[in-house]
Protein backbone atom coordinates (compact mmCIF):
# COMPACT_ATOMS: atom_id res chain seq x y z
CA UNK A 1 0.00 0.00 0.00
CA UNK A 2 2.04 2.90 -0.62
CA UNK A 3 -0.84 4.96 0.57
CA UNK A 4 -0.46 7.17 -2.09
CA UNK A 5 1.77 9.15 -4.36
CA UNK A 6 5.42 8.19 -2.87
CA UNK A 7 7.21 11.79 -2.07
CA UNK A 8 11.13 12.02 -2.24
CA UNK A 9 11.55 13.47 1.07
CA UNK A 10 9.61 11.66 3.43
CA UNK A 11 11.15 8.31 2.50
CA UNK A 12 14.52 7.07 3.57
CA UNK A 13 16.30 3.84 1.62
CA UNK A 14 19.67 1.88 2.81
CA UNK A 15 21.56 0.50 -0.13
CA UNK A 16 24.19 -2.18 0.63
CA UNK A 17 27.76 -3.05 -0.81
CA UNK A 18 27.31 -5.26 -3.80
CA UNK A 19 29.96 -8.33 -3.82
CA UNK A 20 31.54 -10.40 -6.69
CA UNK A 21 30.99 -13.84 -7.37
CA UNK A 22 28.73 -16.06 -8.91
CA UNK A 23 24.80 -16.90 -7.82
CA UNK A 24 23.02 -19.94 -7.25
CA UNK A 25 22.71 -22.07 -10.30
CA UNK A 26 25.69 -20.40 -11.87
CA UNK A 27 24.05 -17.09 -13.40
CA UNK A 28 25.05 -13.87 -13.28
CA UNK A 29 21.91 -12.45 -13.14
CA UNK A 30 19.01 -11.67 -10.95
CA UNK A 31 15.20 -10.98 -11.98
CA UNK A 32 13.53 -8.20 -10.07
CA UNK A 33 9.63 -7.46 -10.23
CA UNK A 34 8.91 -3.98 -8.45
CA UNK A 35 5.70 -1.37 -8.05
CA UNK A 36 6.68 1.23 -10.80
CA UNK A 37 7.07 4.17 -7.85
CA UNK A 38 9.70 6.92 -8.75
CA UNK A 39 11.97 5.49 -6.05
CA UNK A 40 11.95 2.23 -8.21
CA UNK A 41 12.46 3.85 -11.44
CA UNK A 42 15.59 5.67 -10.03
CA UNK A 43 17.01 2.37 -9.26
CA UNK A 44 16.33 1.17 -12.25
CA UNK A 45 18.37 3.38 -13.84
CA UNK A 46 21.02 3.27 -11.96
CA UNK A 47 22.05 0.17 -11.81
CA UNK A 48 23.67 -0.78 -14.56
CA UNK A 49 26.92 1.67 -14.26
CA UNK A 50 27.19 0.82 -10.37
CA UNK A 51 25.22 -2.34 -9.22
CA UNK A 52 26.29 -4.19 -12.50
CA UNK A 53 29.32 -2.43 -13.20
CA UNK A 54 30.74 -3.56 -9.94
CA UNK A 55 29.08 -7.37 -9.39
CA UNK A 56 29.43 -8.42 -12.87
CA UNK A 57 25.66 -9.26 -11.75
CA UNK A 58 23.10 -8.52 -14.78
CA UNK A 59 19.24 -7.52 -13.44
CA UNK A 60 16.32 -7.99 -15.26
CA UNK A 61 13.67 -5.80 -14.24
CA UNK A 62 9.61 -6.07 -14.84
CA UNK A 63 8.04 -2.89 -13.17
CA UNK A 64 4.28 -2.50 -12.73
CA UNK A 65 1.85 -0.02 -11.47
CA UNK A 66 0.72 -0.55 -7.40
CA UNK A 67 -2.55 -3.18 -8.09
CA UNK A 68 -1.13 -4.95 -11.04
CA UNK A 69 2.32 -5.76 -9.28
CA UNK A 70 0.57 -6.81 -5.67
CA UNK A 71 -1.29 -9.41 -7.87
CA UNK A 72 1.49 -10.71 -9.74
CA UNK A 73 3.64 -11.14 -6.92
CA UNK A 74 0.93 -13.06 -5.16
CA UNK A 75 0.44 -15.40 -7.94
CA UNK A 76 4.35 -15.68 -8.26
CA UNK A 77 5.16 -16.25 -4.91
CA UNK A 78 2.12 -18.70 -3.79
CA UNK A 79 2.61 -20.71 -6.76
CA UNK A 80 6.79 -20.38 -6.23
CA UNK A 81 6.89 -20.26 -9.69
CA UNK A 82 10.29 -19.59 -9.53
CA UNK A 83 10.43 -16.63 -12.26
CA UNK A 84 11.33 -14.17 -10.12
CA UNK A 85 14.32 -13.90 -7.29
CA UNK A 86 13.17 -10.61 -5.63
CA UNK A 87 10.14 -8.46 -5.57
CA UNK A 88 9.13 -5.57 -4.10
CA UNK A 89 6.86 -6.50 -0.63
CA UNK A 90 5.68 -4.37 2.01
CA UNK A 91 5.53 -5.30 5.97
CA UNK A 92 1.54 -6.17 5.09
CA UNK A 93 2.71 -9.26 2.80
CA UNK A 94 6.04 -10.38 4.27
CA UNK A 95 4.35 -11.90 7.90
CA UNK A 96 2.44 -13.96 6.15
CA UNK A 97 4.25 -15.27 2.96
CA UNK A 98 7.18 -15.88 5.76
CA UNK A 99 4.87 -18.02 7.62
CA UNK A 100 3.80 -19.86 4.02
CA UNK A 101 7.73 -20.41 3.38
CA UNK A 102 7.65 -18.75 0.26
CA UNK A 103 10.56 -16.25 0.96
CA UNK A 104 14.29 -16.53 2.21
CA UNK A 105 15.76 -15.43 5.09
CA UNK A 106 18.16 -13.15 4.66
CA UNK A 107 19.97 -13.14 8.52
CA UNK A 108 22.86 -15.52 7.25
CA UNK A 109 23.30 -12.89 4.03
CA UNK A 110 22.48 -9.27 3.65
CA UNK A 111 21.37 -8.83 7.99
CA UNK A 112 24.38 -10.58 8.67
CA UNK A 113 27.16 -8.57 6.71
CA UNK A 114 29.13 -5.87 8.39
CA UNK A 115 28.82 -3.23 5.30
CA UNK A 116 25.26 -3.35 5.18
CA UNK A 117 24.48 -2.52 8.80
CA UNK A 118 21.55 -4.12 9.64
CA UNK A 119 21.76 -2.12 13.20
CA UNK A 120 21.23 1.21 11.34
CA UNK A 121 17.42 0.09 9.92
CA UNK A 122 15.45 1.81 12.49
CA UNK A 123 13.74 -1.25 14.98
CA UNK A 124 10.20 -1.00 13.76
CA UNK A 125 11.31 -1.47 10.41
CA UNK A 126 13.46 -4.53 10.96
CA UNK A 127 10.51 -5.92 13.74
CA UNK A 128 7.75 -5.51 11.29
CA UNK A 129 9.98 -7.20 8.23
CA UNK A 130 10.38 -10.31 10.89
CA UNK A 131 8.71 -14.27 10.75
CA UNK A 132 6.63 -15.65 13.59
CA UNK A 133 10.18 -17.86 14.06
CA UNK A 134 12.29 -14.54 14.52
CA UNK A 135 14.25 -14.64 11.24
CA UNK A 136 14.44 -11.81 8.82
CA UNK A 137 12.56 -11.67 5.35
CA UNK A 138 13.07 -8.80 3.44
CA UNK A 139 14.61 -5.60 3.64
CA UNK A 140 13.73 -1.91 3.16
CA UNK A 141 13.89 0.22 0.38
CA UNK A 142 11.64 3.52 2.08
CA UNK A 143 9.75 3.64 4.49
CA UNK A 144 6.90 5.95 6.13
CA UNK A 145 4.42 6.60 9.32
CA UNK A 146 1.92 9.18 9.49
CA UNK A 147 1.57 12.35 10.96
CA UNK A 148 -0.70 15.74 11.23
CA UNK A 149 -0.13 18.46 8.49
CA UNK A 150 -1.55 21.87 8.89
CA UNK A 151 -1.19 25.46 7.40
CA UNK A 152 1.31 26.72 10.16
CA UNK A 153 0.11 30.99 8.42
CA UNK A 154 -3.93 30.12 8.09
CA UNK A 155 -3.39 28.96 12.31
CA UNK A 156 -1.95 32.32 12.92
CA UNK A 157 -4.03 34.30 11.23
CA UNK A 158 -6.81 32.94 13.27
CA UNK A 159 -4.66 33.20 16.53
CA UNK A 160 -4.68 29.51 17.21
CA UNK A 161 -1.93 27.20 18.51
CA UNK A 162 -0.96 23.74 17.34
CA UNK A 163 0.05 21.35 19.87
CA UNK A 164 3.20 19.08 19.08
CA UNK A 165 0.79 15.51 20.20
CA UNK A 166 -2.66 16.96 19.54
CA UNK A 167 -5.64 14.78 20.86
CA UNK A 168 -8.61 14.10 17.93
CA UNK A 169 -10.70 16.24 19.77
CA UNK A 170 -8.25 19.32 19.72
CA UNK A 171 -7.96 18.42 15.99
CA UNK A 172 -11.56 18.42 15.91
CA UNK A 173 -11.89 22.01 17.82
CA UNK A 174 -9.43 23.53 15.56
CA UNK A 175 -10.92 22.32 12.08
CA UNK A 176 -14.30 23.96 13.36
CA UNK A 177 -12.02 26.86 13.65
CA UNK A 178 -10.17 27.16 10.45
CA UNK A 179 -13.16 25.85 8.57
CA UNK A 180 -14.01 28.68 6.33
CA UNK A 181 -10.65 30.91 7.61
CA UNK A 182 -10.26 31.79 3.51
CA UNK A 183 -12.37 31.51 0.91
CA UNK A 184 -13.50 27.91 0.26
CA UNK A 185 -11.49 26.43 2.61
CA UNK A 186 -12.59 23.29 4.84
CA UNK A 187 -10.79 22.37 8.17
CA UNK A 188 -9.61 19.16 7.53
CA UNK A 189 -8.68 16.22 5.08
CA UNK A 190 -9.29 12.60 5.68
CA UNK A 191 -9.45 10.30 2.96
CA UNK A 192 -13.14 9.09 2.57
CA UNK A 193 -12.24 6.87 -0.71
CA UNK A 194 -12.77 3.03 -0.40
CA UNK A 195 -9.81 0.73 0.34
CA UNK A 196 -8.37 -1.10 2.77
CA UNK A 197 -5.31 1.26 1.75
CA UNK A 198 -7.09 4.55 1.23
CA UNK A 199 -9.94 4.77 3.50
CA UNK A 200 -8.79 2.49 6.33
CA UNK A 201 -5.16 3.65 6.11
CA UNK A 202 -5.97 6.25 8.99
CA UNK A 203 -8.81 4.99 10.06
CA UNK A 204 -7.57 1.58 11.45
CA UNK A 205 -5.16 4.00 13.08
CA UNK A 206 -8.23 6.17 15.10
CA UNK A 207 -9.81 3.04 15.92
CA UNK A 208 -6.19 1.86 17.71
CA UNK A 209 -6.22 5.37 19.97
CA UNK A 210 -9.56 5.31 20.54
CA UNK A 211 -9.07 1.75 22.14
CA UNK A 212 -10.35 -0.71 18.90
CA UNK A 213 -9.27 -3.52 17.40
CA UNK A 214 -10.28 -5.59 13.96
CA UNK A 215 -10.20 -9.28 16.51
CA UNK A 216 -9.05 -9.44 19.67
CA UNK A 217 -6.07 -11.49 20.93
CA UNK A 218 -8.43 -14.98 20.34
CA UNK A 219 -9.42 -13.73 16.82
CA UNK A 220 -12.69 -12.59 17.91
CA UNK A 221 -14.17 -10.22 15.45
CA UNK A 222 -14.67 -6.71 17.14
CA UNK A 223 -15.64 -4.75 14.30
CA UNK A 224 -19.46 -3.61 15.51
CA UNK A 225 -17.71 -2.87 19.61
CA UNK A 226 -18.42 0.31 21.11
CA UNK A 227 -14.89 1.05 20.37
CA UNK A 228 -14.19 0.73 16.82
CA UNK A 229 -17.80 2.03 16.51
CA UNK A 230 -16.74 5.70 18.52
CA UNK A 231 -13.65 5.56 16.66
CA UNK A 232 -15.83 5.38 13.31
CA UNK A 233 -18.36 7.71 14.67
CA UNK A 234 -16.29 10.29 15.18
CA UNK A 235 -14.03 10.08 11.84
CA UNK A 236 -17.63 10.05 9.66
CA UNK A 237 -18.73 13.17 11.64
CA UNK A 238 -15.55 15.13 11.61
CA UNK A 239 -15.02 14.51 7.84
CA UNK A 240 -18.71 15.58 7.39
CA UNK A 241 -18.68 18.30 9.50
CA UNK A 242 -15.44 20.02 8.65
CA UNK A 243 -13.79 17.87 6.10
CA UNK A 244 -13.23 18.09 1.87
CA UNK A 245 -15.41 18.35 -0.66
CA UNK A 246 -16.49 14.93 -2.25
CA UNK A 247 -14.99 13.44 0.88
CA UNK A 248 -16.35 10.02 -0.45
CA UNK A 249 -13.92 9.52 -3.75
CA UNK A 250 -11.08 11.65 -1.34
CA UNK A 251 -7.54 9.33 -0.78
CA UNK A 252 -4.28 10.40 -0.61
CA UNK A 253 -3.59 11.97 -4.22
CA UNK A 254 -6.72 14.10 -3.44
CA UNK A 255 -6.06 15.28 0.20
CA UNK A 256 -2.50 16.48 -1.30
CA UNK A 257 -4.09 18.17 -3.57
CA UNK A 258 -6.48 20.01 -1.22
CA UNK A 259 -3.89 21.22 0.73
CA UNK A 260 -1.49 21.99 -1.81
CA UNK A 261 -4.21 24.34 -3.27
CA UNK A 262 -5.52 25.74 0.03
CA UNK A 263 -8.61 24.15 -0.02
CA UNK A 264 -8.03 22.81 3.65
CA UNK A 265 -6.05 23.85 6.48
CA UNK A 266 -5.41 20.40 8.27
CA UNK A 267 -4.44 16.91 6.79
CA UNK A 268 -3.28 13.46 8.65
CA UNK A 269 -1.52 11.04 6.81
CA UNK A 270 1.56 9.62 5.17
CA UNK A 271 4.70 11.15 6.45
CA UNK A 272 5.74 10.76 2.82
CA UNK A 273 3.51 13.54 1.91
CA UNK A 274 5.74 16.40 3.17
CA UNK A 275 8.05 15.83 -0.25
CA UNK A 276 5.87 16.61 -2.17
CA UNK A 277 4.33 19.83 -0.08
CA UNK A 278 7.87 20.84 0.40
CA UNK A 279 8.90 20.84 -3.40
CA UNK A 280 10.18 23.75 -5.33
CA UNK A 281 7.22 24.40 -7.65
CA UNK A 282 4.76 23.76 -4.29
CA UNK A 283 2.48 26.65 -3.82
CA UNK A 284 2.64 25.84 0.27
CA UNK A 285 6.34 25.67 0.57
CA UNK A 286 7.08 26.85 3.90
CA UNK A 287 3.50 27.07 4.93
CA UNK A 288 3.13 23.62 7.03
CA UNK A 289 3.52 22.58 9.87
CA UNK A 290 4.20 19.02 10.85
CA UNK A 291 3.24 17.54 14.10
CA UNK A 292 2.54 13.74 15.85
CA UNK A 293 -0.42 11.79 15.01
CA UNK A 294 -3.34 12.47 16.87
CA UNK A 295 -4.03 10.34 19.92
CA UNK A 296 -7.28 9.58 22.43
CA UNK A 297 -5.65 6.21 24.51
CA UNK A 298 -2.72 5.41 23.66
CA UNK A 299 1.01 7.63 23.27
CA UNK A 300 1.17 7.81 19.55
CA UNK A 301 -1.20 6.07 16.57
CA UNK A 302 1.29 6.80 13.70
CA UNK A 303 1.18 4.12 11.05
CA UNK A 304 4.05 1.79 9.38
CA UNK A 305 4.97 1.16 5.71
CA UNK A 306 7.20 -0.07 4.02
CA UNK A 307 8.52 -1.29 0.21
CA UNK A 308 10.81 -3.84 0.95
CA UNK A 309 12.77 -6.28 -0.48
CA UNK A 310 12.50 -9.78 -0.36
CA UNK A 311 13.98 -13.31 -2.07
CA UNK A 312 11.29 -15.84 -3.45
CA UNK A 313 12.16 -19.33 -2.10
CA UNK A 314 12.01 -20.95 -5.12
CA UNK A 315 13.91 -18.47 -7.02
CA UNK A 316 16.96 -20.12 -8.51
CA UNK A 317 19.60 -17.48 -8.42
CA UNK A 318 19.88 -16.68 -4.75
CA UNK A 319 23.67 -15.83 -4.23
CA UNK A 320 22.72 -12.65 -6.77
CA UNK A 321 19.50 -11.93 -5.02
CA UNK A 322 21.05 -11.64 -1.64
CA UNK A 323 23.51 -9.18 -3.17
CA UNK A 324 21.02 -7.00 -5.13
CA UNK A 325 19.32 -6.73 -1.68
CA UNK A 326 22.15 -5.54 0.25
CA UNK A 327 22.81 -2.87 -2.51
CA UNK A 328 19.23 -1.81 -3.24
CA UNK A 329 18.77 -1.41 0.80
CA UNK A 330 22.42 0.09 1.45
CA UNK A 331 24.11 3.31 3.05
CA UNK A 332 25.82 3.12 -0.20
CA UNK A 333 22.92 3.52 -2.49
CA UNK A 334 21.40 6.68 -1.10
CA UNK A 335 24.84 8.28 -1.26
CA UNK A 336 24.81 7.26 -5.09
CA UNK A 337 21.07 8.69 -5.23
CA UNK A 338 22.69 12.03 -3.74
CA UNK A 339 25.06 12.20 -6.06
CA UNK A 340 23.62 11.33 -9.29
CA UNK A 341 20.46 13.09 -8.57
CA UNK A 342 20.10 14.85 -5.53
CA UNK A 343 19.19 14.30 -2.06
CA UNK A 344 15.25 15.02 -2.69
CA UNK A 345 15.31 12.16 -4.00
CA UNK A 346 17.13 9.35 -1.76
CA UNK A 347 14.56 7.02 -0.61
CA UNK A 348 14.47 7.89 3.17
CA UNK A 349 12.17 6.33 6.60
CA UNK A 350 14.40 3.37 7.19
CA UNK A 351 17.76 4.33 8.60
CA UNK A 352 18.96 6.05 11.16
CA UNK A 353 22.51 7.24 9.96
CA UNK A 354 19.86 8.84 6.56
CA UNK A 355 18.56 11.52 9.72
CA UNK A 356 22.02 11.96 10.90
CA UNK A 357 22.92 13.09 7.86
CA UNK A 358 23.33 16.78 7.63
CA UNK A 359 22.96 16.98 3.30
CA UNK A 360 19.57 15.39 3.97
CA UNK A 361 18.50 17.47 7.13
CA UNK A 362 18.82 20.47 5.06
CA UNK A 363 17.01 19.32 2.19
CA UNK A 364 14.46 17.78 4.86
CA UNK A 365 14.42 21.14 7.23
CA UNK A 366 10.50 20.98 7.90
CA UNK A 367 9.95 17.49 8.70
CA UNK A 368 12.58 15.35 8.73
CA UNK A 369 12.54 15.02 12.86
CA UNK A 370 9.09 14.39 12.55
CA UNK A 371 8.99 11.93 10.45
CA UNK A 372 11.97 10.04 12.30
CA UNK A 373 10.03 10.33 15.40
CA UNK A 374 6.62 8.87 13.66
CA UNK A 375 8.48 6.02 12.42
CA UNK A 376 10.67 5.23 15.76
CA UNK A 377 7.66 5.57 17.71
CA UNK A 378 5.24 2.58 16.56
CA UNK A 379 5.33 -0.76 17.36
CA UNK A 380 3.47 -3.23 14.57
CA UNK A 381 2.71 -6.09 16.97
CA UNK A 382 1.03 -3.57 19.60
CA UNK A 383 -0.60 -0.32 18.13
CA UNK A 384 -3.59 -0.10 20.40
CA UNK A 385 -4.81 -1.15 24.35
CA UNK A 386 -4.90 -5.01 24.12
CA UNK A 387 -3.02 -7.76 22.47
CA UNK A 388 -3.34 -8.63 18.54
CA UNK A 389 -3.31 -12.31 16.91
CA UNK A 390 -1.52 -10.75 14.02
CA UNK A 391 1.30 -7.85 13.53
CA UNK A 392 0.37 -4.46 11.74
CA UNK A 393 -0.88 -0.86 13.13
CA UNK A 394 -3.10 0.27 9.96
CA UNK A 395 -3.92 -3.68 8.67
CA UNK A 396 -4.56 -6.79 10.26
CA UNK A 397 -0.73 -8.98 8.31
CA UNK A 398 -3.21 -11.81 7.43
CA UNK A 399 -4.10 -12.48 3.20
CA UNK A 400 -7.81 -12.39 4.31
CA UNK A 401 -7.03 -8.52 5.50
CA UNK A 402 -7.38 -6.88 2.15
CA UNK A 403 -10.56 -8.12 0.91
CA UNK A 404 -12.32 -8.27 3.86
CA UNK A 405 -11.17 -4.40 5.14
CA UNK A 406 -12.20 -3.11 1.52
CA UNK A 407 -15.75 -4.37 1.65
CA UNK A 408 -16.06 -2.74 4.78
CA UNK A 409 -14.74 0.75 3.75
CA UNK A 410 -17.45 0.43 1.03
CA UNK A 411 -20.06 0.66 3.80
CA UNK A 412 -17.72 3.21 5.83
CA UNK A 413 -17.56 5.63 2.79
CA UNK A 414 -20.86 5.62 2.26
CA UNK A 415 -21.76 6.55 5.28
CA UNK A 416 -19.82 9.51 5.08
CA UNK A 417 -21.78 10.20 2.11
CA UNK A 418 -25.12 10.03 4.46
CA UNK A 419 -26.12 6.83 2.44
CA UNK A 420 -26.32 4.33 5.98
CA UNK A 421 -25.47 4.74 9.67
CA UNK A 422 -22.13 3.80 10.76
CA UNK A 423 -23.80 1.12 13.00
CA UNK A 424 -25.28 -0.29 9.54
CA UNK A 425 -21.56 -0.32 7.72
CA UNK A 426 -20.06 -2.03 11.13
CA UNK A 427 -23.00 -4.39 11.61
CA UNK A 428 -22.15 -5.90 8.37
CA UNK A 429 -18.52 -5.28 8.55
CA UNK A 430 -18.69 -7.67 11.51
CA UNK A 431 -20.32 -10.22 9.38
CA UNK A 432 -17.78 -10.15 6.85
CA UNK A 433 -14.87 -9.94 9.85
CA UNK A 434 -16.59 -13.42 11.76
CA UNK A 435 -15.86 -14.71 8.56
CA UNK A 436 -12.66 -14.58 8.83
CA UNK A 437 -12.31 -15.28 12.87
CA UNK A 438 -13.84 -19.06 11.77
CA UNK A 439 -10.34 -19.22 9.46
CA UNK A 440 -8.22 -19.03 12.52
CA UNK A 441 -10.05 -20.02 15.35
CA UNK A 442 -10.52 -23.47 13.98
Amino acid sequence: MSVGVVAALGLSACGGAGGGGSSAGGSDEVNVLMVNNPQMVDLQKLTADSFTKDTGIKVNYTVLPENDVRAKISQEFSSQAGQYDVASLSNYEVPSYAKNGWLTSLDDTVAKSSDFDQSDILAPMTKALTGEDGKLYAEPFYGESSFLMYRKDVFAAKGLTMPDKPTWQQVADLAAQVDGAEPGMKGICLRGQPGWGQIFAPLTTLVNTFGGTWFDKNWDAEVDSPEFTEAVDFYVKLVQDHGESGAPQAGFTECLNNLQQGKVAMWYDATSAAGSLEADDSPVKGDIGYVAAPVVKTDSSGWLYTWAWGIQKAGKNQDAAAKFVEWASSKEYEELVADKIGWSSVPAGKRSSTYQNADYQKAAAPFYAQTEQAISSVDPDNPGLQPRPAPGIQFVAVPEFADMATQVSQDVSAAIAGKQSVQEALSKGQGLAEKVSQKYQK
